[in-house]
C-alpha cells in the first residue's frame, strides 16, 4: 500500500480528498490529521510516501510541519495546500524542500497529477540512492596499515575543499579509489564525477575530448559537440594519467583552471566552468618536466596538495583484508561457490612481489575462486598464483 498523510484542520477537505485519492487508486492508503502537531506526531511514529499538509492550521501550521520533518531528518515529499493569498508562503515551502504547492479549492487534475509525479519523484531519489550506495561501496579503500591511514586522513582533510590534488603511485595501487573518495566527501558529490584516461585517448583528439567542439571543426566533426569540463560543471574532473597529454592540450587545460574558462575547438567564445580538478599519474612529473614532456605551470597548478598511494609491497599487513574483500566482492558478482584462504595460502600471498599491486592481486583471488579448492590451499597459491 502506498501511505499517504493528509493534514488538513477543515474536516470537510479532508473527507473529500481521502475519498479522491482512495477512489483514483485502491492502492493509496489515507491517514488524516486535524493539525500540523497530530502530523508531526505520525510522521514520527511512521513511515509515509507522501504528504498532503494544509498551511494556514491552528497550533502548528504547514511550514512548522516541513521545518520539522527537515529538522528530524524524515525524507518525504509534501505536496502544499494553500488558501487564496498564501502564494508567498507556498513559495518559502518550495524552499524549504516542498514538491509542489496547489491552491484551495484544489482542481482535482492538477492534484491528482501532482500526487503521481511526487510518488514517482521519490522513487527515482530512492534508487539514486542506491546507485550512489553501490557506486560507492565500488570504491572503498580497504586497508588498515599505517600507510593507507595516512591515505585517508589526507582525503578527509582535503575532500571538503575546492583545492587541486595530484595523486600519485604506482599502476594498480588505486589511485582511482582516492579520486572517488574525495568527490564522495566534497560537496560537490551530488554532481558529476567526470572520468578522462588521457592515456587512452589519441593526442589529436584529446582537445575535443576535454573542451568540445563546434561542427566543421574538423573533419569528423559533424555536429556541435561539449566536452568533458562541461559534463563536470558544479562536479569534478578526474584527469587520469595526466602524464600522457600532449603539451597542447596542456596549455589549454592550464588556461582553464587560471580562468575557470573553456573554448570548444574551432571556436573562440569562451564559456565559464566551475570544476573542481583531479589528476594522477603513475610517472613522475619532475623528471617529465626536466625531459620537457609536461609543463611546470601546469604541474604548479595541479598539484596544491599531493597524495601518493602507497604500493602494496608497502602495505603487505593489508593483504588478507584485501583478499577477504575481493572473495566477498567476486563470489557475489559473479555467483560462484563462496570459498575461503587457509591462513597458510594468506601467509604464501605475503610472499609474492605484487608488481602489479592492488590491481594484480585481485586478479589472482579471482583466479582462485575459480579454480582453487576450498578453503583455498598454500599449494594453490603456488599452482595459480604465478610470481
Amino acid at each position: 500500500m502506498i501511505q499517504v498523510l493528509l493534514i488538513e484542520d477543515e474536516e470537510p477537505i479532508r473527507r473529500v480528498l481521502s475519498r479522491i485519492l482512495t477512489e483514483e487508486n485502491d492502492a493509496y492508503q489515507v491517514t488524516e490529521a486535524v493539525d500540523g502537531k497530530e502530523g508531526l506526531a505520525f510522521l514520527s511514529k511512521k513511515q509515509f510516501d507522501l504528504v498532503l499538509c494544509d498551511i494556514k492550521m491552528p497550533k502548528m501550521d504547514g511550514i512548522e510541519v516541513l521545518q520539522e520533518t527537515n529538522k528530524k531528518n524524515i525524507n518525504v515529499p509534501f505536496i502544499m495546500l494553500t488558501g487564496h493569498g498564501n502564494i508567498e508562503t507556498a513559495v518559502e515551502a518550495m524552499k524549504l524542500g516542498a514538491y509542489d504547492f496547489i491552491s484551495k479549492p484544489p482542481d482535482l487534475n492538477r492534484l491528482l497529477t501532482s500526487v503521481r509525479h511526487a510518488l514517482e519523484n521519490k522513487s527515482l531519489r530512492i534508487e539514486n540512492t542506491r546507485l550512489k550506495s553501490r557506486v560507492a561501496q565500488k570504491y572503498v579503500i580497504i586497508g588498515e596499515s599505517s600507510q593507507i591511514q595516512d591515505v585517508r586522513g589526507m582525503i578527509s582533510k582535503v575532500a571538503s575543499t575546492d583545492a587541486r590534488v595530484l595523486i600519485t603511485g604506482e599502476n594498480g595501487t588505486g589511485k582511482e579509489l582516492v579520486a572517488h573518495q574525495l568527490h564522495e566527501q566534497s560537496d560537490r558529490s551530488d554532481k558529476n564525477f567526470i572520468e578522462v584516461n588521457c592515456a587512452a585517448i589519441p593526442s589529436e583528439l584529446i582537445e575535443s575530448e576535454l573542451f568540445g567542439h563546434v561542427k566543421g571543426a574538423f573533419t569528423s566533426a559533424v555536429k556541435d559537440r561539449s566536452g568533458k569540463f562541461e559534463a563536470a560543471h558544479n562536479g569534478t574532473l578526474f584527469l587520469d594519467e595526466i602524464a600522457d597529454m600532449s603539451l597542447a592540450a596542456q596549455a589549454k587545460v592550464l588556461r582553464a583552471l587560471q580562468e575557470k574558462k573553456i573554448q570548444r575547438v574551432g571556436n573562440e567564445k569562451d564559456i565559464s566552468v566551475d570544476v573542481r580538478v583531479i589528476a594522477a599519474t603513475n610517472k613522475n612529473l619532475k623528471l617529465e618536466i626536466e625531459e620537457g614532456r609536461f609543463r611546470e605551470d601546469l604541474y604548479h597548478r595541479l598539484a596544491v596538495i599531493l597524495i601518493r598511494v602507497p604500493a602494496l609491497k608497502e602495505r603487505l599487513t593489508d593483504i588478507p583484508l584485501l583478499t577477504n574483500h575481493f572473495t566477498a566482492v567476486l563470489t557475489k558478482e559473479q555467483g560462484l561457490e563462496p570459498k575461503t584462504f587457509s591462513s597458510e595460502a594468506l601467509e604464501r600471498l605475503l610472499d609474492y612481489p605484487w608488481t602489479g599491486n592492488v590491481r594484480e592481486l585481485r586478479n589472482v583471488v579471482e583466479r582462485l575462486i575459480i579454480l582453487g579448492d576450498n578453503p583455498i590451499s598454500a599449494d594453490n597459491i603456488k599452482q595459480f598464483a604465478s610470481k
